[in-house]
């Protein structure tokens, strides 16, 4: 009864993910194009374009920030990884859920509660450049502040709701298992090649 919501859940909140970051993604090329167009502007026709400069600051704080769920969904973070590898599926989705519940959800919800307030009274002023003819919209750049904490939050729900899946049987692999078990025969292959 309760095994088909939770698996359209788990859908849900990944494909959200997933999209979000394929669609923020696109900024890195904008990001290029828009810094080539300063430099040309510049060096070439002696042009300063001040709203173009800090659109770059936008979109690089826009791409890390909010991109940093897809990262979390792909396992492609920073990991000090020690024993990790070498536990079971297992015991990688159980300490996957400790982590979420003792480490990845109370940071977000510190940054939450810690952010709300600054990023509300940025709303109230409208906050905007300090530089004249800049973008007057760093209120909303700001606004990331509370938008990293809750993507992380909706992929981290995912992730634990992925594992405890896993765990009851309704799954056959745990989170991030798909990648390691691509990555497996890799491995073994290059094992056969020094080997043999």
């Amino acid at each position: 009864m309760v095994k088909r919501p939770i698996l359209a859940l788990i859908h849900i909140l990944e494909s959200f993910t997933e999209w979000t970051g394929k669609l923020i993604s696109w900024l890195t090329l904008f990001i290029v194009l828009v810094v080539v167009a300063v430099l040309v502007l510049r060096n070439i026709f002696g042009f300063s374009a001040i709203p173009l400069q800090e659109s770059v600051t936008y979109m690089h704080g826009i791409v890390f920030m909010l991109g940093a769920a897809y990262t979390l969904k792909h396992h492609d973070h920073v990991r000090v990884d020690v024993f990790y590898h070498r536990f079971s599926h297992r015991t990688k989705a159980l300490v996957d859920m400790v982590g979420f519940l003792v480490l990845l959800l109370p940071v977000c919800i510190f940054l939450i509660v810690y952010s709300l307030d600054y990023v509300i009274f940025n709303w109230k002023i409208k906050e905007g450049s300090s530089q004249p003819g800049g973008l007057p919209y760093l209120y909303l750049l700001k606004t990331i502040l509370l938008a990293l904490p809750i993507t992380l939050i909706i992929q981290g729900i995912a992730q634990f709701l992925h594992n405890l899946a896993y765990l009851l049987g309704w799954k056959a692999l745990p989170h991030g298992a798909e990648e390691d078990t691509e990555a497996a025969p890799q491995l073994t292959d290059d094992k056969e090649l020094h080997h043999g």
